[in-house]
C-alpha cells in the first residue's frame, strides 16, 4: 500500500471560531476510500520562503519511502512538515476539510493559515490505512461500559470525528481544554453525551485539564479512554489515570500533539522518546494529525 502524495488548492477559509479557521482544500489526487475513516492522520507540506507551492516528495511503492525521498530533496527546498487530523472529506468529491488553531505567526502552519486564500497551494502526505488506530474507538466502545475523550483544541478535530462514529447507545464524555468560552464547537455523536468545557482564561495549556483530572470523581465500571493534546499535559494526565484512578495502560490511548515552547522541529526529549516506543510496543502507528503548529 502507497501513501498517497499530492498537491491541495484552497478553495474557502472559514474562521469557526476566533482562534480556529476550517480550510477547504481540493485534491489533486485523492482515492475514492481515503479520508472516509474518523481520525485520520495526514501531513500538510509548506513551501519554503521564496516559493509559490512546496517541493514534494517523489511518490514510491515502499509504504514509508516517502520520508527517504522527502530527505533527499535539497534542504533549502524541502518543505516543512506539520502533522494534521482530517477534519472532514466532501462525499463523492475530492474536497477535504483541515481546521487550523490559531496561535499567531509564530510557526509555518499558523502563520500561513492566518494569510490563506483560495488558490493558495501545499503538499499532502496521506490520508492512508496505514495509519489508522489499531482499535477503532467504536470497537473500544462496544467493550467499555463508557469512553472519555479528552484534549485541548488541537484535539478538537479527531474528537469531533470520533464521535460521530461513536453507535447509538454508548455512554461518552468529553473534556475539552480551550482558550476562552468563544472557542466552543458544536460536537455531534449517536451516543449518549456529556461534554465539559473548560477554560485556560490565561493559564499555561494543560493545565486546566490536568487539574480536572486531578480532581476528577470517574464513573464506575470498564472505561476506554482518547487522551490528546499537548505532551505534558498528556503525560501527566495518564500518569494519573494509571496511578491515581487505576485506569489499565491498555484502556488508554495516548497522543501527544504539541509540546509547548517547542515544535515538530526540535529534537524529541527523552520522555518523548519514552512515550514512542510504550505506543510501538503496544501495537501499529496509531499517532493522529492536529491541528496547530
Amino acid at each position: 500500500m502507497t501513501l498517497p502524495v499530492t498537491f491541495v488548492e484552497v478553495v474557502a477559509v472559514r474562521r469557526i471560531t476566533p482562534r480556529t479557521a476550517r480550510v477547504t482544500f481540493e485534491a489533486e489526487a485523492l482515492a475514492d476510500t481515503v479520508g472516509t475513516a474518523p481520525d485520520q492522520q495526514l501531513k500538510l507540506c509548506f513551501p519554503r520562503p521564496g516559493q509559490r507551492e512546496p517541493v514534494l516528495p517523489a511518490p514510491q511503492d515502499d509504504p514509508m519511502g516517502w520520508y527517504q525521498a522527502y530527505l533527499a530533496i535539497p534542504e533549502a527546498e524541502r518543505p516543512l512538515l506539520r502533522s494534521f487530523t482530517l477534519r472532514r472529506r466532501e462525499p463523492g468529491t475530492r474536497r477535504i476539510e483541515i481546521d487550523f488553531v490559531l496561535h499567531g505567526d509564530t510557526g509555518p502552519a499558523a502563520g500561513w493559515a492566518l494569510r490563506a486564500a483560495p488558490g493558495d497551494r501545499l503538499g499532502m502526505v496521506g490520508p492512508s490505512a496505514l495509519y489508522a488506530p489499531p482499535v477503532p474507538l467504536a470497537e473500544a466502545a462496544a467493550d467499555a461500559d463508557w469512553v472519555l475523550l479528552a484534549g485541548d483544541e488541537t484535539a478538537l478535530p479527531a474528537i469531533a470525528t470520533l464521535l460521530e462514529a461513536l453507535p447509538e447507545g454508548g455512554r461518552a464524555y468529553v473534556w475539552i481544554e480551550v482558550a476562552d468560552r468563544a472557542e466552543r464547537q458544536e460536537l455531534e455523536s449517536r451516543a449518549d453525551l456529556e461534554v465539559e468545557w473548560l477554560y485556560r482564561d490565561g493559564a499555561a495549556p494543560g493545565t486546566v485539564l490536568t487539574e480536572a483530572f486531578r480532581d476528577a470523581v470517574l464513573p464506575g465500571g470498564e472505561p476506554f479512554v482518547w487522551l490528546a493534546g499537548e505532551t505534558g499535559a498528556v503525560r501527566a494526565i495518564r500518569r494519573c489515570l494509571i496511578e491515581e484512578q487505576g485506569v489499565p495502560k491498555s484502556d488508554i490511548d495516548f497522543t501527544g500533539y504539541w509540546r509547548h515552547r517547542l515544535t515538530q522541529d526540535d529534537a524529541p526529549t527523552a520522555e518523548d522518546l519514552a512515550d514512542a516506543q510504550e505506543r510501538l510496543a503496544a501495537g501499529p502507528d496509531s499517532t493522529s494529525g492536529n491541528a496547530a503548529r
